[in-house]
């Protein structure tokens, strides 16, 4: 009787062993199968890029002078070009002369082109966000802006001088009459002595 009951005890504990092993198997194999779900969770992740802001495209001014159709002030973008503005104003006149602009520069608000005539000797740069044509330097008074009948757009031809400044010129001379010298031009508002150095060479009083 003992026999048997031996023989049944190792059966038990062979059985039970068993049903040990396949738990851990199987507990090893869920261990598994999950990290490899987290592994392939976080390259997915790290392969997703952000999106990228690109610059919102703003609506802005440009004042459009000279030897164009329709000289004027045109609402365009900041994605628009120099060549685009110049279409807006119907295109440049016969006796345009265009060379020297960068129609590829792109525009900016409140910028200011002004398109000279052929034989205007100019002096194309950027200035403050500005494209103006600018008479070249010379003690020749025949260069220089005669302060007493330039209209705004020769004003704002000359460096330094933009549209407010070319107003304020036009005002004092409806109010005070003609400039008797160029330093008079220091008694309009926002021209001092420094800004007066840098204007005398290119105008005059006729």
């Amino acid at each position: 009787m003992l026999f048997p009951g031996i023989v049944c005890l190792i059966l038990l504990y062979v059985f039970l062993q068993q049903d040990s092993s396949e738990e851990e198997t199987l507990s090893i194999a869920t261990i598994s199968q999950e990290q490899n779900e987290k592994v392939n969770s976080d390259s997915v992740s790290d392969t997703v890029t952000e999106p990228i802001d690109e610059p919102a495209v703003q609506k802005i001014m440009v004042d459009v002078k000279g030897a164009v159709q329709y000289p004027g002030v045109y609402e365009l973008t900041t994605e628009d070009r120099v060549i685009d503005a110049i279409e807006r104003a119907g295109g440049y006149l016969a006796e345009a002369q265009s060379t020297a602009l960068n129609h590829a520069q792109k525009l900016q608000d409140e910028m200011v082109i002004y398109i000279p005539k052929e034989g205007e000797v100019t002096d194309q740069s950027p200035q403050n966000g500005l494209v103006v044509s600018s008479p070249a330097a010379s003690s020749d008074l025949g260069d220089k802006v005669d302060l007493n009948s330039a209209d705004e757009a020769a004003l704002t031809a000359i460096p330094g001088i933009g549209p407010s400044k070319a107003q304020a010129i036009l005002a004092y001379r409806e109010e005070n009459g003609s400039f008797q010298t160029i330093e008079d031009l220091k008694n309009i508002s926002g021209i001092g002595d420094k800004t007066f150095e840098k204007l005398k060479e290119f105008i005059v009083v006729k």
